[in-house]
């Protein structure tokens, strides 16, 4: 009861007082159903328009709770290289929540150093202490702002991917072409957003993230992973 309290309370929140960059609101096709827009601050004031489209379209009280990102037309745009591009990323709500946090994972292939080729995310408060920093104060909105401010700002210095994590500390150029590489052969605005499974466990992949592990896997870029993000 008190995780549906919250989520409820979390996603009116989300539509109602969103965090800046990010609209929501309710999409009237159900009580649970949110949409969300992501915004290039620096120029959606000036030019009225959406950077992503943020679906949340599952029920209040079920799980997993699936996050589909997927872009409107684009004016401007944040300068990063993953701008432009189409999103999904998965968000699996456990039942201790909000004590523990929730699991989200892209499964969109990304080329970023703190995102691996399952999807898995290296970042402090997606993870529990002493070695993360997540704290049952902490909600869905500020996870994926989060999110969004990692993919703007990566963090070379503890990586899941070490070639990726070099490349950007020692070679910029490379790894901004490269992953605008990625973003438009695996997220571009003219590619259908992959689809996100009704049902999704943390040991089995749905089909659609095989999908992304396969394109990954199939790519001619080198990507030499490292654990050395704890229980990512």
């Amino acid at each position: 009861m008190q995780r549906r309290t919250r989520l409820q309370r979390e996603l009116s929140l989300l539509a109602a007082e969103p965090p800046p960059g990010i609209s929501c609101w309710h999409s009237g096709h159900g009580a649970g159903e949110l949409r969300a827009r992501f915004h290039d601050l620096s120029t959606s004031a000036a030019l009225g328009a959406p950077w992503r489209l943020l679906d949340i379209s599952k029920g209040f009280g079920m799980y997993p709770f699936c996050f589909h990102l997927a872009p409107e037309e684009i004016l401007g745009g944040a300068d990063t290289p993953y701008e432009k591009g189409i999103f999904n990323l998965e968000i699996i709500v456990p039942e201790r929540y909000p004590f523990e946090p929730p699991k989200i994972r892209f499964l969109t292939p990304i080329y970023h150093p703190n995102i691996d080729s399952a999807g898995r995310i290296c970042l402090d408060v997606l993870k529990l202490p002493p070695k993360g920093a997540w704290r049952p104060s902490l909600s869905i909105s500020t996870l994926l702002s989060s999110i969004q401010l990692l993919m703007a700002e990566p963090n070379p210095d503890d990586p899941l991917m070490a070639d990726i994590s070099s490349e950007y500390k020692y070679n910029k150029q490379l790894f901004l072409l490269r992953a605008r590489e990625w973003t438009e052969r695996h997220a571009g605005q003219g590619r259908a957003p992959e689809p996100l499974e009704e049902k999704s466990t943390q040991g089995e992949r749905s089909p659609s993230s095989e999908s992304s592990g396969q394109k990954r896997k199939g790519s001619n870029i080198s990507r030499k992973e490292k654990k050395s993000c704890p229980d990512s």
